[in-house]
């Protein structure tokens, strides 16, 4: 039996997915009066699409920019209170090893690992998920305004106990993917040498925003031709 749609077409996303087809550069990611992420119309861009001269507007600059970017870096700034703690049983030669293996979030780890290692790493390996829909969830806990940044920031409800997840609903959204990958590679920025290296696993959904990322964290004129 074939079901049937109890709601009526979404006008507005055809429209914007028509200028979408037309106009791609005029079609960006923004965030709607319920802090959900949306595709948008740069009518800014629009009109100067649409225009035989130079139309007024925002003050060009170059940067790569996407909404919950502000977060993102403060996400990397902020402290934690948390340490990291020995695991004895499961460990082999504890006392004498020279490798460490850590296991829980990263972002968490990389904070942990910035007052021993700032400057001191040769190599970096990241394999991040490759955002191709409700391949990633991440929660951080940090210890600032009195334990709400998860809620201002949308990551967990008034208990915090909600995760946020890169749903199918939104896993083609790169702003999601992008506020993820940046604090970590911020810190991992700090943890490198000035001759370390870091090596980068991903596939073609956001090659380009890596490379984007990359250029604005580590600086374009240091990566290496692939």
């Amino acid at each position: 039996m074939e079901k049937l749609k109890l709601h009526t077409p979404d006008l507005t996303a055809s429209n914007v997915e028509k200028i979408a087809a037309l106009f791609p550069g005029c079609v960006t990611e923004a965030r709607d009066a319920e802090g959900k992420l949306t595709r948008a119309v740069d009518f800014d861009q629009l009109r100067q699409e649409l225009s035989g001269s130079i139309v007024e507007g925002p003050r060009e600059r170059y940067h790569l920019d996407w909404p919950g970017k502000r977060e993102a870096l403060l996400a990397a700034n902020a402290p934690i209170a948390k340490t990291l703690r020995p695991c004895r049983e499961e460990s082999v030669d504890f006392d004498t090893t020279r490798n460490l293996f850590i296991e829980g979030d990263n972002l968490e780890a990389l904070k942990l690992l910035q007052e021993t290692y700032l400057g001191k790493v040769k190599l970096i390996y990241i394999d991040p998920p490759y955002n191709t829909g409700n391949d990633f969830v991440y929660e951080d806990d940090f210890a600032i305004s009195n334990g709400t940044y998860l809620g201002l920031s949308g990551q967990s409800d008034s208990e915090r106990n909600k995760m946020v997840a890169n749903t199918e609903a939104n896993g083609r959204f790169h702003s999601d993917w992008l506020s993820m990958l940046y604090p970590r590679l911020k810190l991992a920025r700090h943890l490198l040498r000035d001759d370390g290296l870091i090596f980068i696993s991903i596939d073609d959904h956001e090659i380009d925003n890596t490379r984007k990322l990359c250029d604005e964290i580590f600086w374009g004129g240091n990566s290496l031709p692939i």
